[in-house]
């Protein structure tokens, strides 16, 4: 797993909810990206979990009061050691409180204080449905996004608006302290395999997982980009397109550019090649059958052709360096190219060929290492801050 919290020092703020029995799992996962958790705690928190679990889970004493040494100020005041506050879960009460200026927990006074010095704030609220609903509630939510608080949409269900999931939470920790260098950016991204109908039954495919475009994706949010990736699949946080074949993605695809081209489309999709002649009904089994298979248009070469955004194309073979530079010749910005080994594992090696690098620089380790490496080519490309994490290459 890869250190994008490191260095970072994140308060957390666990106010009275029954959500509170689920921080110890939230502190861990933040601290298995690298970042310094510590733990701040109302009464109404304490009754529902020790504050000696999450010391124990954060390795730094729980604060359950504030003490002379003003630790509300040495962690979210000016010059305060924090990078971010987070509270979760956080009650309506608390919601209120902060949103009315008021501070009478350890945590709504941390809250204050991280505002008052423009330190980003995450509020995950968790509640049930009926109290996330009062008017008084949401407008008080409105409140908090209107001074640039981050809010994580709670999970409608069993009638309780459940606290975000802590992958869902992570990233928006993430997405909060890297700085946000593709803020304003639109990023399209297609991704996984296509499946062809061959019969009432069957299908073709190909080997590919998806995860290499969900990667993608993820890391564009984490950037600060605004994320739509089209697939057969789901990535939190951002707007997914449900697809099947080629045919679909490259209607989805088409409507998508349509509206407002995007600032960057990276195609990660193994897009059909080839579609079977459907068969109606099921192809009897236990004897020879004959598929004809029928050339598809390309989607990348139909988005290249119009010219109207920056595109990141994808190449697979045995030796695809000479496409590579082919779809470069054709409008291409960058080209990634791999081998058929790295289709469907969860690491691989591939190689970034731009203009300048013809012979294509080689990356290599997990998918989202290799999402990271190549978005630091395409920061550099769009000559942004450097503001991503170390990668392997």
């Amino acid at each position: 797993m890869t250190k994008t919290l490191a260095g970072k020092e994140i308060v957390i703020g666990v106010t009275g909810s029954i959500a509170a029995v689920e921080t110890v799992k939230l502190i861990h996962a933040l601290r298995r990206k690298g970042a310094t958790v510590r733990p701040v705690m109302s009464a109404a928190a304490q009754g529902i979990i020790h504050p000696d679990a999450l010391t124990y889970a954060s390795g730094n004493v729980t604060i359950t009061r504030l003490s002379g040494l003003v630790e509300h100020v040495t962690l979210c005041g000016d010059g305060g050691s924090a990078s971010l506050l987070l509270i979760a879960p956080c009650t309506a009460n608390t919601i209120g409180k902060i949103a009315c200026g008021i501070d009478d927990t350890p945590v709504t006074t941390c809250a204050t204080t991280a505002l008052g010095s423009g330190m980003p704030v995450i509020v995950v609220p968790a509640m049930h449905h009926s109290m996330y609903r009062h008017p008084a509630v949401k407008k008080n939510i409105e409140t908090l996004k209107s001074w640039g608080v981050e809010v994580a949409d709670p999970r409608i269900e069993e009638g309780k608006a459940k606290i975000a999931t802590t992958e869902e939470i992570v990233l928006m920790c993430e997405r909060a302290v890297m700085g946000k260098p593709l803020a304003g950016k639109r990023v399209l991204v297609t991704s996984g395999p296509c499946r062809e109908p061959v019969d009432d039954v069957r299908v073709l495919t190909t080997r590919s997982s998806g995860q290499m475009g969900q990667e993608i994706a993820l890391e564009a949010y984490r950037l600060g980009a605004e994320v739509t990736i089209v697939h057969n699949g789901t990535v939190p946080l951002v707007e997914n397109i449900g697809t099947e074949t080629a045919a679909d993605m490259s209607r989805a695809v088409g409507a998508y550019c349509k509206k407002t081209p995007p600032d960057l489309y990276i195609s990660a999709a193994a897009v059909s090649d080839f579609a079977p002649k459907k068969i109606a009904g099921k192809i009897p089994s236990g004897r020879p059958a004959t598929i004809d298979l029928l050339p598809l248009p390309k989607l990348l070469d139909r988005v290249l052709k119009e010219k109207k955004t920056r595109v990141i194309a994808f190449k697979i073979g045995r030796t695809p360096l000479p496409e590579a530079q082919a779809l470069l010749a054709k409008g291409a910005w960058m080209v990634m190219t791999n081998t058929p080994a790295s289709m469907g594992t969860p690491d691989g090696s591939y190689r970034i060929v731009t203009a300048k690098e013809k012979a294509g620089r080689p990356v290599a380790g997990t998918k989202e290492e290799i999402a990271s490496a190549l978005w630091h080519e395409i920061l550099a490309g769009f000559g942004t801050a450097k503001k991503t994490r170390k990668h392997n290459s």
